[in-house]
Formats: structure tokens, sequence, C-alpha cells
């Protein structure tokens, strides 16, 4: 008999997608996520630079310690300021990750046991891949080493859940999702896909946790006739998104006729309301949105990577990040530390609910929203299309020679938004 929580589903909310190389503009693959959270949760966009470790050292995640790599690549990623983990972000090889929540047949009590955060592993797989395919072992290796658990809320420590996993690169993407230690992988090569909070893999798995089929029977989720199922065996009923699967799915085939899609392309599927894709009401709303257009190595355009950092991407600017040698991000779209933490990399302690979690950009964003006032998310709309015409042509004719003037690209597009809030 399985040991289940009370009937609580977790959010349904959250949705990831990506658009592979023959159906994009420029050959290009298009990986985008809104990550929605709980409604008052500040997100904080950070970069960690490359560095090497001592053999046997350990690395503080949310909470817990593990074992750490000797190399982790540089990242950028959007995160809940109060975790030490990621919602999504990308790596220096062009690896991008996305998670979403997910309600399974295995989620008990034992779930609240401090383990590892799904975003945890975006995170630690971020830093420890050079590839998609890499990023599946990580994770894999990570849940079964460690497990999935713990309050996933700053603000209800009983809000638990199982995670999967958007995962692409230059060249293709993988779908990872998980029921307690078990998991399943499905590699997609060509079109699009794109997860919401459900289970999405069913007979079609290239890659999954050894025994898997046989738990499955042995848990009495799988009479063993037929083929095995991922999402048949492990899905409950409540896993439902609310139709905005089959919503992004429709958007992504009508964006991505004629191979067209492209960045502005995947902005439209981010802020599209009708759906629930974009969510700016209830207790659960869209906290920060990316969107990364992911280029083939061999290429001298580098890979470029557009987070809003702030609540609602219809009323959020998408700004550009390209990974450089001196890359500078600003503090004005990063969370302030508590007085006693001098190291800028150590996670903020968790439920310290004392601390303001709030940096200057949401702050302006979210006294400009007071206001009513539409006409200045016109303007910044026209800032952010002008940004991406110019980003594009920049682009298109990339000399690697000139990477060095990208540094400050973020920054200044940060500190540009600022200023139309005043």
């Amino acid at each position: 008999m399985l040991a289940m929580m009370s009937p609580r589903p977790p959010p349904q909310s959250c949705d990831t997608f990506v658009v592979l190389p023959d159906l994009t503009k420029g050959g290009h693959v298009v990986f985008g996520k809104n990550s929605d959270r709980p409604r008052e949760e500040v997100q904080e966009v950070v970069y960690r630079a490359a560095a090497d470790h001592d053999g046997g050292s350990k690395v503080q995640c949310t909470y817990i310690e593990v074992d750490q790599v000797e190399h982790t690549h540089a990242v950028i990623l959007s995160k809940p300021s109060w975790m030490w983990g990621a919602e999504m972000g990308a790596n220096e090889h062009g690896v991008c990750v996305g998670n979403e929540a997910v309600w399974t047949k295995l989620l008990d009590d034992n779930d609240q046991e401090e383990r590892l955060l799904g975003m945890d592993m975006v995170r630690l797989a971020l830093e420890r891949s050079t590839s998609a395919a890499m990023a599946v072992d990580v994770i894999a290796g990570l849940l079964e080493s460690h497990g999935q658990g713990g309050a996933c809320s700053e603000d209800e420590p009983d809000l638990t859940y199982h995670n999967s996993f958007l995962i692409a690169d230059a060249t293709e993407a993988w779908v990872l999702e998980t029921a307690g230690n078990y998991w399943a992988a499905e590699q997609i090569k060509s079109g699009y896909r794109n997860i919401s909070n459900a289970l999405s893999i069913g007979t079609n798995i290239d890659r999954m946790s050894e025994g898997l089929a046989a738990a499955a029977q042995e848990k009495g989720l799988w009479d063993g006739s037929g083929t095995f199922s991922f999402s048949e065996a492990f899905a409950v009923e409540e896993d439902s998104a609310g139709g905005r699967k089959e919503c992004g799915e429709k958007l992504l085939a009508e964006l991505s006729k004629g191979g067209k899609f492209d960045l502005r392309a995947m902005f439209t599927v981010l802020r599209d309301k009708k759906s629930g894709i974009c969510m700016s009401d209830g207790m659960f709303i869209t906290t920060s949105s990316q969107v990364s257009v992911i280029s083939q190595g061999s290429k001298d355009r580098p890979s470029c990577h557009w987070f809003t950092g702030t609540p609602d991407p219809r009323r959020s600017v998408f700004k550009p990040f390209i990974f450089t040698n001196n890359v500078k991000i600003s503090p004005h779209i990063q969370s302030p530390r508590l007085p006693d933490d001098q190291d800028p990399a150590k996670v903020v302690p968790r439920f310290a609910s004392k601390v303001n979690r709030t940096h200057l950009l949401y702050r302006r964003q979210k006294a400009a929203a007071a206001k009513g006032d539409s006409t200045i998310w016109e303007t910044l709309r026209q800032l952010e299309e002008k940004c991406v015409q110019e980003t594009e042509a920049c682009l298109e004719n990339f000399d690697p020679e000139r990477l060095s003037e990208m540094d400050d690209l973020f920054k200044d597009c940060v500190d540009s938004e600022l200023k139309f809030y005043k």
C-alpha cells in the first residue's frame, strides 16, 4: 500500500518549451520557460563564473551538501532568491535546463524530508554538463544518490512535489521525468516539445532508471502487460495542466510553420494569457521568464539568453545575456544578502521571513504596475524591440574578436529599464 499524502496537487503552473533547428529561423534551438511561483516570491538573475574546486570538497545546496566536482562551468540562473537552486538557466556550453512540478503516485509524507530540490538539480546540471545528454546523466545520478525532497516554497513548508525537466543544447533536447527516485527520459531530435505540470513520457522511453518497469509492477502500478508507459504507471488523475500543454503545442505548431520560429515567437508563447501560460492573477503567477537562442558551437555566433527577472512577461522586458570572459551582471536584479553574508555566492538562509528579498528592478516594476498606467508597458515593449533588433543585427555579423564588447550587455539593459520606471 502506498503512503499517499493528503490530496493536494502541486501548483498548476509553469511551462517549458523547445523548438529544434528544423523549425527555426537560422537553424538555432529556441528554448523558453515561464517560472510560475508564489505571487510574492522574488526571483533574481545571477551569474556564477567557472571555477576549479579542491578534491573531496562539498557544495551546500538548499538543504543538503553533496560532493563537489573538480570543475564547474559558468552559469546564468533565474532563481527564487531564498534557495540555492534555480528554476531555469543556461551555461557557457549552450546547455539550458528548466524544471516543472509534477504530482505522482509515489509522492508521500517522506518527501518532506530535506534532500535535493528539483531546482538544486537544475543548477547542478548546468554547472556540471557540456551537453544535454550529459545533463540527463547528472540529474539522474543526483536523484538516485540523494533523492528529491524538502519544502519547495519558503512560505509553505508543506509544499512538496516531484520534478520533470526539459533540457536542451544546440542540437537536441531531452525530457526527463521523475517519480520518487525513479526516472525516465525521452530524446527529442526534431520538431518541438513542451512540458507542463504533468508526466508526459509514455512508452517512448529512450533511457530510464534501472529496474523501473519491474519496480512499477512490484508496487502494483503496472500489470506487466503491453508496453510499459511511465506516465500511465506513475501519474495521478490530479496530474493535469489544465489544458496548458495542449495550448502550448498549438502555439508552437502555428508559430513554427515554414520553419521560421524565432526569439520573438517564443516571447509570444510565454506572453499568452488566454491559455494560462502567462499567469498574472491568483496565488501563483509568472515570476520570471527565460528565452534562449542556442547556436551551434562550431559557428562564430554565440548563444544568447534573455531573462526578465520580474513578474508577468507581458509587462516585463526580456534582456539579453551572452557569456564573455569578463561579463558583468547588474546588482539591481539580484536580491540583497543578509548583513553577515560576506560571500556573494553563499546561499541566503531559508525561511528567514524578515529578510527583504526584493531587488531594485522588482520594486520599480511593482510600483509602476500599481500606478495602472498602461503607456509605460507600451514604451518598455518598444525598448525591448529596439534591443532585439540591435542584438540580432550584431549576432548575425558577429566578430569573435569583439566578444568583450558584450561584457556589459545585460547590465546596461537592466540599467536602461530602470530609468523608464522613474
